[in-house]
């Protein structure tokens, strides 16, 4: 019998193409991690370019068919431009989670996170069955807060002191969900502002 999170290639319509993450990134990934130092920001879990070798080991250990999926991301010219996962896996319970995400800087506000989330929600609810993905970030990430609402996800919660950090920070984590029965009306939205940005 297969996993549920099985290696799969993901083509949008407009710009964006998944491919899982093999090591053979690691050159790419630390090349893109240089545009924006996402992975300076505290609160968030992106790579250094100095440390790309040790971020593509961690999300690689955690690949496997019934705990999760990191795919990179490659804009229309096929140059890796970020990275979104699978990740908490719950297959009896049809659910997982989207995280791990970042773009080069020069990719953000463009539409690529909108096509790939279309494309990863897509697959979950429409070819993986889930009945709930959800979306979690630190409290203290507006950014990504936003973007997460963006697409539509609603609010479930906080959960305080989720996790302590490596600096011994504690970490609020700020949870959100789509149910499958809101997606038809999340990917109608999700084509309205791609339609809306081309």
């Amino acid at each position: 019998m297969s996993g549920f999170v099985e290696p799969v290639r993901l083509v949008g319509d407009r710009t964006v193409t998944l491919e899982p993450l093999a090591r053979e990134h690691i050159p790419e990934i630390e090349a893109v991690a240089a545009d924006g130092e996402l992975g300076r920001l505290w609160f968030t879990s992106a790579p250094q370019a100095n440390d790309a070798r040790d971020w593509v080991e961690m999300r690689l250990a955690a690949q496997k068919p019934d705990t999760g999926l990191t795919f990179v991301v490659r804009g229309r010219d096929g140059a890796l431009i970020g990275s979104s996962s699978y990740l908490n896996v719950d297959p009896p319970n049809r659910r997982l989670e989207i995280g791990y995400t970042w773009y080069a800087a020069s990719s953000r506000r463009t539409g690529v996170n909108s096509e790939t989330k279309l494309l990863m929600l897509g697959h979950a609810f429409d070819e993986l069955g889930c009945v709930a993905v959800e979306f979690r970030t630190h409290y203290f990430n507006s950014a990504s807060r936003a973007g997460i609402e963006r697409l539509g996800a609603k609010l479930d919660g906080v959960l305080r002191s989720h996790q302590i950090l490596p600096d011994s920070s504690r970490r609020d984590t700020v949870v959100y969900s789509i149910l499958d029965i809101e997606w038809p009306s999340v990917r109608n939205n999700l084509r309205f502002r791609l339609d809306r940005n081309s």
